[in-house]
């Protein structure tokens, strides 16, 4: 069974805001009725009351038609309805006219002046309130005047002096426009609500994308290393084997070792817990590249830097090793970590042949190529304030420089490591 009011919660925060503006021009009708039609029979006798209030009503129940379907056309459900503000308009002035005319000449009395007078003035008040959702917000000005006017000229035509008609179109602007302004402040308040809805929405959507894109990233970053060394040792292990050397087994238990840790650093890059620890990069750069048969000279460590300054440069010397048994014929990389002035360097250079090696190993890729390059490298250090530069130094050397500002306390103790 449904709880009472279980329709309001299963609302969101736009349809409630949307709700409670249809409700409340649905009560400026219900205002009018009882406000000015009902209010009439304290004033006059029962029969004027009773033709004043009918004529309150009938108003009042076109307003409230023809709100609901501005409202739809504001936001974009149906088209403007033409037909519908056009009958106000015609049934608002027609009924000012018989109010005023009362006015003037019905029955006569202080009392019933006023009450007419009261239902002339609240009439076009509502009216150009709802009307004023229909149209364009630029037209709404022009709409109070024209109504301002003519409800002057109006009254002046059927008798009124023209000192009061001039009072009766200025208090008609003032009201008039006062309950325009509102009906638009309304609908401009239940757009910002509707596109904010729409930025959230956008928001979560762009934040499910860059999730997206840091797991494809990450596991390239992963997965790219590690498989360049199981192919390598799988390629030793058949070369051994078909010699009958017994270190085939060896290497194919390191392989299937790699293989292992693949699988460990797959499932902590799904949970997002994975981080690159620099000490721990530089040793598997050393152990990956000495099984490849490249010379290995690296120097430095990661003593006292930021733990975020240490992923971003861990991730710099994966990318990097990674490159390099993937695309180079590098005899030697060296890697080098040093720390001055407030700011950590990193530095691998390796003497493959670099247009073979240079853009896979540092340089943007090309478009197509599906390998994240400096792109995803300079996003980790851009994050920490770090900056990347890639490129060849010299005949056949290629040179990856990172560069990240360390804060002011890990400077000071980065530089009594470095001493």
């Amino acid at each position: 069974m449904r709880r009472p009011g279980g329709w309001w919660r299963r609302k969101n925060t736009p349809e409630k805001v949307e709700t409670y503006t249809r409700w409340s021009f649905h009560f400026f009708g219900l205002s009018e009725i009882g406000g000015i039609g009902l209010a009439t029979y304290g004033q006059v006798g029962p029969r004027l009351a009773t033709v004043l209030s009918l004529m309150v009503a009938t108003h009042a129940v076109v307003c409230m038609t023809t709100a609901s379907r501005a409202l739809d056309w504001t936001r974009g459900r149906r088209a403007q309805p033409v037909r519908q503000l056009w009958l106000l308009g015609a049934v608002t002035a027609a009924l000012a006219v018989v109010a005023v005319v009362i006015a003037e000449h019905g029955p006569g009395g202080q009392e019933a002046d006023a009450a007419a007078i009261g239902v002339f003035v609240g009439m076009q008040g509502f009216g150009l309130g709802v009307l004023a959702l229909g149209v364009h917000r630029r037209r709404v000005v022009a709409l109070v005047g024209g109504f301002s006017a003519g409800a002057g000229i109006a009254a002046y035509a059927v008798g009124m002096p023209w000192l009061g008609a001039l009072v009766m179109a200025v208090v008609l602007l003032v009201a008039g426009g006062f309950l325009a302004f509102t009906a638009v402040l309304s609908v401009w308040l239940l757009d910002v609500v509707f596109t904010l809805d729409e930025a959230k929405e956008t928001r979560a959507r762009l934040a499910v994308a860059e999730e997206r894109l840091r797991f494809g990233r990450d596991l390239h970053d992963v997965m790219g290393r590690n498989l360049a060394v199981i192919a390598l040792k799988s390629e030793l292990a058949v070369r051994l084997a078909r010699r009958g050397r017994p270190e085939a087994v060896e290497q194919m238990i390191e392989a299937q070792r790699i293989a292992q840790e693949s699988q460990r650093e797959v499932r902590d890059v799904v949970r997002g817990y994975r981080e690159a620890a620099l000490d721990v990069e530089l040793a598997g750069a050393r152990g990956v590249l000495s099984a490849a048969g490249i010379v290995p000279e690296v120097t430095g460590g990661a003593e006292g830097l930021p733990a975020e300054v240490q992923s971003a440069l861990g991730w710099v010397v994966r990318e990097a090793t990674t490159n390099v048994l993937r695309h180079g014929d590098a005899k030697k990389v060296a890697v080098m970590v040093l720390m001055s002035e407030g700011r950590v360097v990193l530095t691998v250079e390796n003497d493959g042949d670099t247009e073979a090696t240079g853009p896979s190993a540092g340089a943007d890729a090309p478009a197509g190529s599906g390998g994240s390059g400096l792109a995803g490298l300079r996003e980790r250090l851009s994050a920490v304030g770090g900056t990347l530069e890639a490129g060849a130094v010299g005949k056949g050397l290629f040179r990856l420089t990172a560069e990240v500002p360390l804060p002011a306390a890990g400077a000071g103790a980065a530089l009594e490591v470095a001493s």
